[in-house]
């Protein structure tokens, strides 16, 4: 995938966004609908091209800004500027840029996976190529209209290729009802046409099934706490809840391709992307050229410790290298505390200490020469420069394990709970006597935010749950709304008075 922005598909509908500052471009180049989409090999670039959206500086990492800035897992280092400031602070303007640069990149990936699904049908391609390069279109239409709508709420439904600039004022739907039909919809039909088919950054069946037990879930969820605006759902939460099961059930039951890992650094083991727990990875490779199709990512989450390179220590006392960070996303008290001391998560994946390449101690969290403990998911021991691999965690299969604990709630979600917490090392529940579902799925929710941790998920489930300002101080005093969804940007509501 690292060499797709450097294919110059050059046609309109590509390269079209729905921000309006970004259509009054002449297109320029050789190709256009008429004459691109004629091969299964134009098909598959037009459709890594949409995967390739997602990779974008203003995408990937910004997604990490709104969900663990936000939350209780990270704060913001106190130099970082004002728009990162912002989120850890809860006090998130529609002038904020990194706003602005992430609800772009959403409707630029939308538009790239319109550009397939208007195009492909008819070609006359290989039928199996067709239902799968359209399933993959689907689900990634529908995988950034989900990551717009937990983030702003209710936002333009883009189901058709824009390609004109008279195209680019649409209406925010009705409510949250028709929302999550349109979600439900194009994941329905990315299922119907793929198959399990493992490949390092794309989705297949599996991805699908995934992705709608997340949907569906959040639907539950919203609407059984009483989120702003979820009240529209004319499902009932019962009916959303079993829906979420079996969808995860689909998932953890009838497939063999992803499995539990029962290795927790097997996981993040950068040079294991096809591990069996990756359902959904994006494809970022040290040797790419320009960021997107490389990752800084590790920069973000590791300390400045000292300017060079330092050593992590291995479960067998061997060494990986890494380079020192940036300090960007800072581990919280909070979140490292709520660990037990002994769980794996924190004595495997968190680091609390560093060595130079003799196994001598250069910086600790004790003695406060190394600022906070910081997560190892984001580590590549060959970096090249500012150059790695790492990858962020889209969807694993344990957290399709916990989507299943939370929305059955009785013993059989229970084994699948424990079965996550006994890879940690932790205590298991021997069986939900006394605990009543919501109960249950409160401690779900806690698992979570301990086996997610530093991947993008937490804000989410906080603002899923109605638990932002239990959990979060800086949001108390918010309305509900304000707490529930971050502002469309102005420049957009600029743009299209239909989304005032």
């Amino acid at each position: 995938m690292k060499n797709i922005k450097h294919i110059i598909l050059g046609i309109s509908l590509s390269l079209g966004v729905v921000s309006c500052q970004d259509l009054d471009v002449e297109p320029t180049g050789f190709y256009s609908d008429q004459n691109f989409y004629q091969t299964v090999a134009d098909a598959e670039a037009a459709v890594l091209y949409a995967y390739d959206a997602i990779t974008l500086v203003s995408y990937a990492p910004v997604s990490y800004y709104f969900a663990e800035l936000a939350s209780d897992n990270c704060v913001v280092k106190p130099d970082e500027g004002a728009d990162a400031q912002q989120f850890t602070n809860w006090e998130v303007s529609s002038q904020n840029n990194l706003l602005l640069d992430y609800y772009k990149s959403i409707y630029i990936a939308i538009n790239r996976a319109n550009a397939v699904i208007e195009n492909v049908p008819g070609k006359g391609f290989n039928e199996a190529d067709e239902k799968r390069i359209l399933g993959e279109a689907y689900f990634l239409r529908a995988y950034n209209h989900f990551n717009a709508v937990k983030a702003f709420g209710l936002v333009p439904l883009q189901s058709s290729l824009i390609d004109r600039l008279d195209e680019t004022t649409a209406s925010l739907p009705i409510d949250m009802n028709e929302v999550y039909t349109f979600l439900i919809d194009d994941l329905n039909k990315a299922i119907e046409n793929l198959e399990v088919n493992r490949v390092v950054g794309r989705a297949d069946k599996v991805a699908a099934q995934a992705l709608l037990a997340k949907v569906y879930l959040y639907a539950a969820s919203a609407k059984e706490s009483g989120v702003p605006k979820y009240n529209s759902i004319t499902a009932s939460v019962e009916d959303l809840y079993t829906n979420a099961a079996t969808y995860a059930a689909a998932v953890i039951n009838d497939q063999s391709e992803y499995a539990h890992d029962t290795d927790l650094q097997n996981i993040y083991d950068v040079n294991l992307p096809n591990g069996p727990e990756h359902i959904f990875i994006l494809s970022m490779d040290r040797s790419g050229i320009a960021e997107g199709d490389y990752s800084k990512l590790s920069k973000y989450f590791i300390p400045y410790i000292s300017g060079a390179n330092v050593y992590l220590k291995n479960n067998d006392n061997s060494l990986l290298k890494t380079h020192d960070g940036w300090s960007v996303f800072q581990t919280t008290s909070d979140l490292y505390n709520s660990y037990e001391p002994t769980d794996k998560r924190r004595t495997d994946l968190i680091v609390s200490e560093v060595y130079n390449q003799d196994t001598v101690s250069v910086a600790k969290t004790s003695d406060g020469s190394l600022i906070y403990p910081f997560t190892r998911k984001y580590v590549d021991p060959e970096f090249v420069g500012d150059k790695t691999s790492t990858r962020p965690f889209l969807i694993r299969y344990s957290d399709i394990q916990l989507v299943y604990a939370e929305a059955k709630a009785d013993l059989d979600g229970l084994a699948e709970y424990n079965q996550v917490r006994s890879r940690a090392g932790v205590s298991t529940l021997p069986d939900l006597a006394g605990l009543s579902k919501a109960d249950f799925r409160a401690l779900v929710i806690e698992e979570r935010q301990r086996e997610l941790a530093f991947e993008g998920d937490r804000l989410w489930d906080l603002r899923r749950t109605n638990t932002v300002q239990a959990n979060v101080t800086q949001a108390a005093g918010l309305s509900p709304e304000a707490v529930a969804f971050y502002p469309i940007p102005q420049r957009e509501i600029d743009l299209n008075p239909n989304i005032n």
